[in-house]
């Protein structure tokens, strides 16, 4: 039996648990629909950071810091698999090169298309750009809602929960760390 296959009938095996007739006309396709989703979903296990960042490395003279925030991003807790909704803010001081900037929410996608803890997720961007571009430094603050907390459970609804992470002159320097969280504390929940 291909893994599709028996993907499919795990999701049929579900419905038919929680008490769906998986013969009812919207749910026919829904086994297949829900595997489809969950290849894209996932898709960051296939995947390598260090491919896409060196794509796109470019010498550069500037030394001052690079931020890009607001990075929307969609993952899913690895405890529930329900989704973890919010935006990423990122910055680092480049050390002779600079990376293109659509390759910082690809490098993001990597990480959230996978099942995540958000403490986790926060430092493996962290981790990739560091190493990758050998900045001075890497700062990596994430701002997001999770479902398993307002679906479910406590039912919180609206709750946010802020991570950061933060490398080289970011860890090391007060003033570079209050500027970064300066520029992105306007984006807190928004």
């Amino acid at each position: 039996m291909s893994n599709d296959v028996e993907f499919e009938n795990s999701i049929r095996k579900m419905l038919e648990h929680v008490g769906e007739d998986i013969n009812r006309e919207g749910l026919i396709d829904t086994p297949s629909r829900v595997r489809k989703a969950f290849e894209f979903m996932c898709s960051g296990y296939n995947q390598d950071p260090k491919e896409i960042l060196q794509k796109a490395l470019f010498t550069s003279s500037n030394d001052e810091m690079v931020v890009v925030k607001d990075i929307e991003f969609y993952s899913q807790c690895e405890h529930h698999m329900l989704p973890i909704i919010g935006k990423v803010h990122v910055a680092y001081i480049p050390n002779g090169k600079v990376v293109g900037l659509s390759k910082i929410p690809r490098v993001i996608d990597v990480f959230a298309r996978r099942l995540q803890i958000q403490e986790q997720l926060t430092e493996q961007i962290c981790d990739a750009l560091n190493e990758h571009l050998q900045p001075k430094g890497v700062a990596v603050m994430i701002d997001a809602r999770h479902m398993c907390m307002e679906m479910r459970g406590v039912q919180k609804i609206c709750s946010t929960t802020v991570t950061s992470a933060l490398r080289g002159l970011f860890k090391t320097n007060k003033k570079t760390k209050d500027e970064f969280l300066s520029i992105v504390s306007s984006s807190l929940h928004k």
